[in-house]
């Protein structure tokens, strides 16, 4: 994802955890303008961190590489993405590619 960021003038920081706190805890840092995150299972299952994203105030844009919609019933629920800037589901690795530029086209160079 650097190598994409770059032509767009974004600076990245890379936070990855399959727990729960990390990311909450991750997330009120606040150290942030803008984050890409994807949620994987806990889309479906964590008012926790639906509750710190809204908390941050910060902007951020769900990517999910496959469509939840599209797959079982339970995946349908999604607690993130009435907050979300904009959700990017369905497009595989590229779905961050997207994001970033999103966001340089939101937001220009000042945020990352």
């Amino acid at each position: 994802m650097r190598g994409a960021a770059v032509p767009l003038g974004l600076d990245l920081a890379f936070f990855q955890s399959n727990h729960e706190g990390a990311l909450i805890d991750r997330l009120h840092a606040r150290d942030f303008d803008v984050a890409i995150v994807n949620a994987g299972g806990l889309t479906h299952t964590s008012i926790a961190l639906r509750d710190a994203l809204s908390a941050v105030q910060r902007p951020f844009i769900e990517v999910h590489l496959s469509d939840p919609a599209r797959r079982e019933p339970f995946r349908h629920v999604n607690y993130l993405a009435d907050i979300a800037l904009e959700s990017i589901v369905g497009q595989g690795p590229r779905g961050y590619e997207l994001a970033l530029e999103s966001i340089a086209r939101r937001f220009g160079e000042t945020h990352g």
